[in-house]
């Protein structure tokens, strides 16, 4: 029988603000916001505690964030700093193990069920590099301890700021029975509304239900939220993470009706898609135009070509036909996004012949 794994989540506490009020100490203690401008159509990227003392909260458009704490302390992002200290951070975490699984420039996965210290304790592992952020950066690390991934990613928000959470298998069922069923992974707002009009409130009522009455009220999902119910996660910590799409998009300064001024939007993010796609010397299969409109409402439209998506032409090819099934130019659009899903590895990209396409609609030619 395979040891019980030791897994470790460890989560940065508010790290752009973090960071911000780190580098610039006359910040700290006071309600600090990273994002967009209150006159701009931004979000809150990231806020420090005193400004979510205020109920701000990140993905909150930054107008609302001012309108709830008008002396907050508004900052731009600097994404180069943020990721000089986040490889610092999983350079600390690989000195442990080369189980180090990052999603994103934040938070990890450790395992360290054998680890480079020998040391038999997760718990004091994770004590280690909670002091040792502290002590060489400045900032505050919250942990989770447990014997899957599920359940550590639970853990580490459970005491936030600053604190540490451990979940040893005899205390997982009660654990898990006791969450509120919005705090399970996978469970958004959609599946939370879906999970409640059944009953389901807690990992406790989850439990009630068998694997086919989960598989049919909410698909292949079903099958995680049943193990999840009971404690089981089998998945390891991936020190590989595989790009699986490529994209951009963009907030507009107003909302925009216009077809035309849509299309010359749209054009700049083919550019901007097909010129990532070329710093990877990648492509994808599948092609995806999201559109919010002014009401916030958010819809997808997707196809997929054997050919394939290499380069703005390979979009622009396709982009009419997924613009068409939107109500661009009827009603009033807030943001646009192009992405590029499935991709192709650069062996791959190398042998499918890239063809340059003319533009399929009337826009402002500029240089990709």
């Amino acid at each position: 029988m395979p040891p019980i794994r030791k897994i470790i989540h460890v989560d940065m506490d508010a790290f752009f603000a973090s960071v911000e009020q780190l580098d610039r100490p006359e910040l700290r203690g006071l309600p600090v916001i990273v994002g967009g401008t209150p006159q701009s159509r931004g979000v809150v990227a990231a806020c420090s505690y005193e400004a979510r003392a205020f109920g701000i909260h990140s993905a909150m458009p930054c107008s609302r964030a001012h309108r709830l704490c008008p002396q907050a302390i508004f900052l731009q992002p600097r994404m180069a700093r943020y990721q000089e200290v986040s490889q610092r951070i999983m350079a600390l975490f690989r000195s442990y193990t080369d189980l180090v699984e990052p999603l994103s420039v934040d938070e990890a996965f450790l395992d360290v069920t054998e680890n480079r210290h020998g040391e038999p304790s997760a718990t004091r592992i994770a004590q280690a590099i909670r002091a040792q952020i502290r002590a060489s950066l400045g900032l505050t690390a919250s942990a989770g301890v447990s014997y899957n991934k599920f359940l550590a990613k639970i853990a580490s928000g459970q005491n936030k700021p600053d604190g540490l959470t451990v979940i040893p298998p005899d205390r997982a069922q009660a654990f898990i029975g006791a969450l509120a069923i919005g705090k399970f992974y996978g469970v958004g707002r959609t599946t939370e509304r879906k999970m409640r009009a059944q009953g389901i409130r807690t990992g406790a009522d989850l439990l009630r239900f068998s694997r086919h009455q989960l598989v049919s009220l909410f698909g292949k999902s079903g099958l995680f939220f049943y193990d999840m119910a009971r404690g089981q996660d089998p998945r390891p910590v991936e020190p590989v993470q595989i790009r699986k799409s490529i994209g951009t998009e963009t907030t507009l300064a107003k909302d925009v009706v216009d077809y035309a001024t849509i299309s010359t939007l749209l054009y700049q993010l083919v550019c901007r898609v097909a010129t990532l796609l070329a710093d990877k010397q990648a492509g994808g299969r599948t092609l995806s135009l999201k559109v919010r409109y002014s009401d916030f409402t958010t819809i997808t439209r997707s196809c997929t070509t054997r050919e394939g998506f290499f380069a703005a032409g390979d979009i622009l090819a396709q982009l009419p036909r997924l613009l068409a099934a939107t109500e661009a130019g009827r009603r009033k659009i807030r943001l646009l996004g192009l992405t590029v899903h499935n991709l192709c590895d650069e062996e791959e990209a190398r042998r499918i012949r890239v063809r340059q396409l003319p533009l399929p609609f009337p826009v402002r030619r500029r240089r990709c």
